[in-house]
């Protein structure tokens, strides 16, 4: 199976833990991932806050040139900004006069009809549960996950066509298929502030306490992400959460590819895993998960 891959920013550099085990998963499943060439940023949070056309014109820019060059009608997108903002392009583009505007600027037709699929969509609807099972060597049995969704991958359910963008379970459904137990907690889609760590970090580091405490209240002894900021937000700041608010956190938090490469038995040091700042690998070989 052949699809496009829109990496972002982040997955070439902040988030490139997420880059490396998406990559040997994808392998490991027989999914080719092909880069979209001559990509440009999506704009992220800047650009919709700042110049409309501009957060329309940068996302609908990359997938003109997925269709273009790459010749492709369906993309992975891994990061959970990249994915709104194409997603928000495309129901804007849905506007003729919209439409019209963004084509003169681009000088290029739209290409309506490209499926824009975040990398957890692409493993449960293009990928499927079997196939995943099919290459579990090494079951997460014993771990438990709070699977965290934040509040870009599901929301708005017009925009990215979740039927439940509160309680989401697509994540944990692949925790379940490679052995892990995913808890049942509250803030799942909570947001965990974002790019206010930039701004702001009082705020992040209050909002993401909030999620390590309900994830530890239910049970759970990691976290599972889909998002390059969230994981920077809940694995670097949980040093200053303590500090500030007294309390003890050490809780990995893995992207949900990484926790599928350990399930599929591939190596540590490939899927990014030395690269945490909280203590990823210790926990893992405490639990004889590696």
């Amino acid at each position: 199976m052949k699809m496009g891959y829109y990496p972002g920013c982040s997955l070439h550099s902040t988030g490139i833990e997420y880059g490396l085990s998406l990559a040997r998963v994808a392998e490991a499943l027989g999914l080719e991932l092909e880069e979209v060439r001559r990509w440009v940023c999506c704009g992220s949070s800047p650009a919709h806050q700042s110049d409309e056309t501009l957060s329309i014109a940068l996302p609908a820019l990359n997938l003109a040139i997925l269709r273009e060059e790459n010749q492709l009608d369906e993309v992975c997108v891994p990061c959970a900004s990249c994915f709104s903002r194409l997603k928000f392009a495309q129901a804007r583009m849905e506007d003729e006069a919209v439409r019209k505007r963004i084509e003169r600027i681009l000088e290029r037709p739209w290409p309506a009809g490209v499926r824009v699929l975040h990398a957890l969509e692409v493993v449960t609807q293009r990928i499927g549960r079997d196939a995943v099972r099919a290459r579990v060597k090494r079951p997460l049995k014993g771990l438990k996950v709070a699977c965290y969704y934040g509040c870009l991958m599901t929301r708005p359910p017009k925009v990215t066509g979740q039927a439940d963008p509160e309680n989401p379970l697509a994540m944990e459904s692949v925790m379940e298929t490679i052995g892990a137990e995913p808890a049942d907690w509250n803030l799942k889609t909570a947001c965990c502030g974002a790019s206010f760590a930039l701004t702001d970090p009082a705020v992040v580091l209050e909002l993401t306490r909030r999620i390590l405490e309900d994830a530890a209240a239910a049970g759970a002894e990691v976290v599972a992400v889909g998002c390059p900021l969230c994981h920077a937000n809940l694995d670097t700041r949980q040093e200053g959460i303590n500090e500030r608010f007294g309390t003890s956190f050490r809780m990995p938090v893995f992207y949900f590819t990484e926790l599928m490469g350990l399930a599929f038995g591939l190596d540590a040091a490939d899927l990014g895993l030395p690269r945490h700042l909280t203590d990823a690998e210790g926990f893992l070989r405490e639990r004889g998960l590696l």
